[in-house]
This record gives structure tokens, C-alpha cells and sequence, in this order.
């Protein structure tokens, strides 16, 4: 009996993951995975499995992205490869990242080949075809009643003029070299991106308090921000316990 329970949660597992993961079309592969020297040609791999199953792969570069991902960073995955160190096999952990940093999709793969090139490019491979077909188009189930059709396109319709708006009105802040840009999530939230990454420099969500805001930061730090003199401010948290100022200056 415990071996089926055990059985019937890792296809449950799997099925929760292949949900979430299929319901994005944008993945971004970064230049180079963090934890290996080399990328051993994994990302090329990586890219064509995923444009097989219908994904949108985005480089780190920003200028060629589309809009509706450049509006709402939030549409992308962000994918790595971690080395998952190991004394006879090659072994990797596939990870897609949202923009919360948040994991949702992971899968370990491992190859008997010794040599680490042909190795990771078989595990890779093993990985890679366990990622699901990218279908968000099939995320709501069945289809809506013709009075209700009516009303869903009065609803994308006012979604796609908020989007224009919120795009036209993005500002940008900096300090020093660093320059972010503000992005409308929604009423309650926005973000502050670096135009040379793809996850938010910073998420903004309000409080019961006026112009200031709970932020979690990239590294996953959660912290104070808030409005002063039409500047933001951020109270960045350091290892003794103590926050210092970081303003950032509207342009």
C-alpha cells in the first residue's frame, strides 16, 4: 500500500509540474549556468528541445524580446542547469525559475558516460525530454458559454489597453551607474528591473500604509521600500542585522 501511495505522489508531482510549466511560452537560457565552468554545449540542447515543444526561447539580451515579455517579466521562466556533484556519473538538475525566483519545474538526470561532455550533454538530454509541450493556451478547461465569450473579450480587450498603458508610463530610476525600470503589475504591485537581467531587481506590493511597500529583492531578501520626494527607497537588509538607505532617483 505504501509503495502505491509513494508511486501515486510522484505522478502527482509530475502532473502539478507538467501544469505549471506548460502554462508559460516564454523561457529565458541564460548566457552560462552558475555552478558549471562550462556549459558543454547544454544550452544548445536545452534551446532546441525547447523550441521543439513550442517554447519562445529568450537569450539574456533584452533587445530582441517581445513585448507582451518585456511588459510583464512575469511570462518568462528562467532556466539553469546545477551541477549536482557526483563521483561516477555526470548529474544535473534542470531548474525553471518564475520571476519571484521561485522554483516550479526541476528534474535530475544523470549519465554513465564519464567524460563531462559527452556526459552532461546525455543527461541534459534525459532532462530535456521530460519538460512538457508549452500550451497556456490550455490552461482555463472547456470553453466558455457564447454570453460569457462576449464578456471575455471585453475583459482582454480593457487587459490589452491597461498593458499599453502601463508600458507608456514606466519610469525609470537610478543610483550611479544602475538604472531600473518600473513596471505596473497590477494595483498592488510593481517591479523595479535591470534592463541585464531577467529577474526583478525588486517586487513592490502595498501596505495598509500610503507609499510604502513590503519588497522582496532579487536575492530573496524581503524588506521595506517606499516613496520620498518622488524618489524610492529601498532599506537594503546587510549581514549584521542593520539596513542601510539605497535611493533611487526619478528620472
Amino acid at each position: 500500500m505504501k509503495k502505491i501511495l509513494g508511486l501515486l505522489s510522484v505522478f502527482l508531482l509530475v502532473a502539478i509540474n507538467a501544469q505549471t510549466v506548460g502554462d508559460y511560452k516564454y523561457v529565458m537560457i541564460p548566457s552560462e549556468f552558475a555552478t558549471l565552468k562550462e556549459n558543454y554545449g547544454m544550452d544548445t540542447i536545452l534551446r532546441n528541445s525547447l523550441k521543439s515543444k513550442k517554447y519562445i526561447v529568450l537569450s539574456a539580451e533584452k533587445s530582441n524580446w517581445p513585448n507582451d515579455a518585456l511588459i510583464n517579466p512575469c511570462k518568462i521562466l528562467n532556466a539553469d542547469v546545477l551541477n549536482e556533484k557526483s563521483l561516477l556519473r555526470n548529474k544535473i538538475s534542470l531548474q525553471f525559475r518564475d520571476c519571484n525566483n521561485k522554483i516550479i519545474y526541476s528534474e535530475k538526470s544523470s549519465s554513465t558516460i564519464k567524460e563531462f561532455e559527452p556526459g552532461f550533454q546525455d543527461a541534459m538530454r534525459q532532462a530535456a525530454a521530460k519538460i512538457p509541450v508549452s500550451n497556456p493556451a490550455n490552461t482555463s478547461v472547456g470553453t466558455a458559454p457564447a454570453n460569457e465569450t462576449i464578456a471575455m473579450q471585453t475583459t482582454n480587450s480593457a487587459a490589452n489597453s491597461k498593458a499599453q498603458d502601463i508600458k507608456k508610463s514606466a519610469q525609470k530610476y537610478s543610483k550611479g551607474n544602475l538604472t531600473l525600470q518600473k513596471i505596473q503589475i497590477d494595483e498592488s504591485q510593481f517591479i523595479l528591473v535591470d534592463g541585464n537581467s531577467s529577474v526583478p531587481f525588486a517586487t513592490f506590493k502595498t501596505t495598509a500604509k500610503n507609499d510604502v511597500f513590503r519588497v522582496k529583492l532579487a536575492s530573496g531578501e524581503s524588506t521595506l521600500g517606499y516613496y520620498e520626494n518622488g524618489n524610492i527607497v529601498i532599506e537594503i537588509p546587510l549581514n549584521t542585522g542593520d539596513f542601510v538607505k539605497e535611493v533611487f532617483i526619478a528620472n
